[in-house]
């Protein structure tokens, strides 16, 4: 069943005329009598019968609207630096909506390669991939922030940087306290500048290590979430 998102997800008669409209009718060519699936980005879904399809309208009946349980039970919090190159940005935006990722942040530090965003596009990736699989949650995207500001404001309890540098660091899979919403810091190409990694460390982000491969920004940044969502799933399990 193909998935849709409408934000305002209630039971009853709605009529849409925007972009989902068209892709719903004009793309997937659904006609009166289907029925498809909603989701409003905030864990809840329901299944709409097309009631009517005109040039301009497509006409929805909602049924009973239900609260998700498949999404991750705790926030897991991406903070990366995106790469120059926005679409290799994109394509990490697509998997860790994929993976479960409820937020991301893009990071601006000392040796960013991208200070500036295409959050407009980048909205846009997060719905698609959101819709393609099957998940009811739309990461927050948060704005283009300073890591100084990340490191002074981060609510999670869960707090790592990953770095390539000098010094100790514990693999992520064992630092990862289960159960615990998290935030995971990734740096920019050329990594995380002494200066901010001590900084890190005084705000209480455990440093931590991908592995023994030097890996792209954007392929650490799925590593991290990886490593976070399995974690946290198997905790759950567990249970």
């Amino acid at each position: 069943m193909n998935t849709f998102y409408l934000p305002e997800l209630v039971e009853g008669g709605i009529a849409l005329s925007d972009a989902e409209r068209k892709h719903c009718t004009q793309v997937l060519r659904h006609q009166e009598g289907d029925t498809i699936r909603l989701v409003d980005g905030k864990g809840h879904a329901a299944e709409a019968r097309i009631t009517g399809v005109d040039k301009r309208m497509l006409h929805l009946h909602i049924g009973a609207v239900r609260r998700e349980a498949r999404d991750p039970a705790v926030c897991l919090h991406l903070a990366i630096a995106p790469p120059k190159n926005t679409t290799r940005f994109e394509w990490l935006l697509e998997k860790a909506t994929e993976i479960g990722v409820r937020r991301i942040t893009p990071l601006v530090s000392q040796r960013s390669e991208r200070r500036k965003g295409r959050f407009d596009r980048w909205e846009k990736v997060l719905v698609a991939a959101m819709k393609q699989s099957g998940r009811s949650w739309l990461p927050e995207l948060a704005e283009a922030t300073p890591l100084s500001a990340l490191l002074e404001s981060a609510e999670e309890h869960g707090r790592y940087i990953a770095h390539c540098g000098e010094g100790r660091r514990v693999p992520l899979w064992q630092a990862l306290v289960p159960k615990m919403d998290a935030v995971v810091c990734i740096g920019p190409e050329g990594d995380f500048s002494s200066e901010e990694l001590a900084q890190a460390q005084t705000a209480h982000f455990v440093p931590v290590s991908l592995g023994d491969a030097r890996l792209r920004t954007e392929t650490a940044g799925l590593v991290a979430l990886q490593w976070m969502n399995l974690a946290q799933e198997e905790a759950f399990r567990k249970a």
